[in-house]
């Protein structure tokens, strides 16, 4: 009886999910979904190729010195690093002095407590801090930011689908929403009257809702003057941001991906071996058959 009972309510549910689905799918045919200015002028991230793609691919040093030299004039005076530590630096090349000089120069001190005292005060950071934040709070950071608390970068990369190509996208893809088109030559505010940029944002296709607090970072060529010599244009200067910061992501990328292939070597000998054990020990056998 409780089978019979439970079968009869399986197919209840069963009923029900598949009327659900047929409703829904006549709705949808009647009434499809209106097309939103988000999904006609939203652009996939440009392709840009780095060092470190592919499974072989390896960080180039000086690129992510440069890049943390972008980040360290232009970025840290509203984003934070709160997963890198200064002494991190040394895997970038940098010796142990030039970390701490870099600490003891940084322009963002680290809160710290007056042991005579008790009350909050700074200090200059040393090698084992993490590179300090440039706002007391999200209070303090959404008032500087038209009310937009600027996010960590530490791990940005990693949040956004092709994260080193989204960077770099959208610190180049700042344009004029006046006359800006799709590739199929639609008008944006043609199109959608009503999705003008409010005051205060800044229109980038790269973006998800196509409009964000955060001004063009990077605006001129020469904006940052590399000690290396290289030629600081926008597209370099984003490049390079975009290579340091997937460093702060994954700066044990390489030993992974060197520990992926001695795996898979590793493997492939031991499945020879396992074949060449299997066909010695079974070798009498099928002879004798």
């Amino acid at each position: 009886m409780v089978r019979i009972g439970a079968f009869f309510v399986g197919l209840f549910f069963a009923g029900w999910l598949l009327v659900s689905f047929l409703m829904g799918a006549v709705a949808y045919v009647a009434e499809p979904p209106q097309p939103t200015v988000e999904h006609e002028f939203h652009l996939a991230p440009k392709h840009v190729s780095f060092s470190f793609e592919g499974p072989f691919g390896k960080y180039d040093r000086r690129q992510l010195q440069r890049g943390f030299q972008v980040f360290k004039e232009v970025c840290s005076a509203c984003h934070s690093l709160k997963f890198v530590a200064f002494r991190d630096l040394e895997a970038l090349g940098y010796n142990e002095a030039e970390v701490k000089a870099i600490a003891k120069q940084w322009a963002i001190k680290t809160p710290d407590v007056d042991p005579a005292t008790g009350e909050m005060s700074t200090r200059d950071p040393v090698p084992a801090d993490h590179f300090p934040k440039p706002f007391a709070n999200n209070v303090a950071a959404a008032a500087a930011n038209n009310n937009a608390i600027p996010p960590d970068l530490s791990l940005m990369t990693k949040a956004r689908h092709h994260g080193s190509a989204y960077v770099y996208s959208l610190i180049t893809g700042y344009r004029s929403q006046q006359g800006y088109r799709n590739e199929e030559g639609k008008e944006l505010l043609k199109e959608f009257p009503d999705a003008k940029t409010p005051e205060g944002l800044h229109f980038n296709p790269y973006f998800a809702n196509l409009n964000l607090a955060m001004a063009p970072p990077l605006t001129a060529d020469g904006q940052v003057t590399y000690g290396d010599g290289t030629r600081a244009t926008v597209d370099q200067m984003a490049q390079d941001v975009a290579a340091f910061l997937t460093w702060t992501a994954e700066p044990k990328l390489e030993n992974r991906r060197r520990a992926g292939l001695a795996t898979i070597i590793f493997l492939l000998i031991a499945t020879g071996l396992a074949y060449m054990a299997y066909q010695n020990i079974w070798a009498d056998k099928k002879k004798a058959v």
